[in-house]
C-alpha cells in the first residue's frame, strides 16, 4: 500500500469553512494520470493539486490540477493552497514558482500575512451569446469572451448577480466551460459568482483563474490597476486584484483544514 501526503487547504479565506477548498498533495513521481483522476475524483473538491520538484530548472515544482472529472488548464485557488503549503513548511522562503503544462510559470510570494499569486492576464473581447443568456438568466448589460472558453457577464447591480438560478444541466451541456456572473459589489470593488458544471463544479467557491478575467475587465471598467473582489458562493471569499501588465496578481489567505495521508 502507497501512502502520499494530504493536505486540505482552503484558499482565499481567513479562517476554516470558508473560500475554495482544495486538496493538496506532494509526489515524488507522477502517479498514472487514471491515478491522478481517480484521486481527484475520490477527494470530490473542485481542484486537487499534485505537484513534485521540476526536473527542468525552469521552476521550484511542477504542478497539475485535476477536478473531479478532468485534468484542468489553469487553476488559481488550488495554486495559492498549494503555495501555502510550501511557504508554511519553509518560513525563511519569500516565494516559490511552478511550472504548469498549459499556464507557463506561475508564483505565490508572500504578502502580509497572507499571500500573492501571479497568473497570466486574460482580457476578454465582447462578444454575443445569446443563448448562454437565456440559459443564465438576467439581464446583463454586456457579455465578453476569452479564448479560454471564459465567459463573461456583467450585470448592473449585484443584486442581479444574487438572484441567478442557471440552469446546470444545459450549462454542462456546452462542455468545460466557465461563466462568470459579475457587477459592482457593495462592501467590494467587483462582485461575482462562477458557473463550471461542464468541468464538473456547478458553483465554484473561489475561482482564481476567473480572476484571471475579471482583473483586466474590470481594470478597464474601473480606470485603475487594483480593486477588491468578492466572490458570493455559500462559502465567498475575498481577492485583492491587481493588473501588472500582462499578469494577474490575486492577493489572500490560506487555512489547512486536514493535515494527514492518502492511501492507494
Amino acid at each position: 500500500m502507497t501512502s502520499l501526503p494530504y493536505y486540505h487547504v482552503d484558499a482565499f479565506a481567513d479562517r476554516p469553512f470558508a473560500g475554495n477548498q482544495a486538496a493538496v498533495m506532494p509526489l515524488e513521481s507522477w502517479q498514472e494520470d487514471a491515478v491522478l483522476q481517480a484521486i481527484g475524483e475520490e477527494n470530490n473538491f473542485a481542484e486537487t493539486a499534485f505537484y513534485l520538484p521540476d526536473q527542468s530548472g525552469q521552476a521550484d515544482y511542477e504542478l497539475r490540477w485535476f477536478t473531479p472529472k478532468l485534468e484542468i488548464a489553469l487553476c488559481g485557488h488550488a495554486t495559492l493552497a498549494s503555495g501555502h503549503i510550501i511557504l508554511s513548511q519553509q518560513p525563511d522562503r519569500q516565494q516559490v514558482t511552478f511550472r504548469t503544462r498549459k499556464a507557463g510559470i506561475l508564483t505565490v510570494m508572500r504578502e502580509g500575512d497572507g499571500y500573492a499569486l501571479d497568473l497570466p492576464a486574460y482580457p476578454p473581447a465582447p462578444q454575443e451569446m445569446p443563448e448562454i443568456v437565456a440559459i443564465i438568466g438576467g439581464n446583463p448589460v454586456e457579455t465578453q469572451f476569452h479564448e479560454g472558453r471564459y465567459h463573461v457577464l456583467r450585470y448592473e447591480n449585484p443584486e442581479d448577480v444574487l438572484a441567478l438560478i442557471p440552469d446546470m444541466k444545459a450549462l454542462a451541456a456546452l462542455g468545460n466551460a466557465q461563466f462568470i456572473c459579475t457587477a459592482p459589489g457593495n462592501d467590494s470593488d467587483v462582485l461575482s459568482r462562477v458557473f463550471v458544471p461542464g468541468g464538473g463544479v456547478d458553483e465554484d467557491s473561489v475561482t482564481g483563474s476567473a480572476h484571471a478575467v475579471l482583473t483586466p475587465f474590470w481594470a478597464r471598467q474601473l480606470g485603475r490597476d487594483r480593486f477588491t473582489a468578492y466572490q458570493a458562493s455559500q462559502r465567498g471569499g475575498y481577492v485583492r486584484c491587481r493588473l501588472d501588465g500582462d499578469r494577474a496578481w490575486l492577493g489572500g489567505n490560506c487555512v489547512t483544514v486536514v493535515e494527514g495521508s492518502f492511501r492507494l
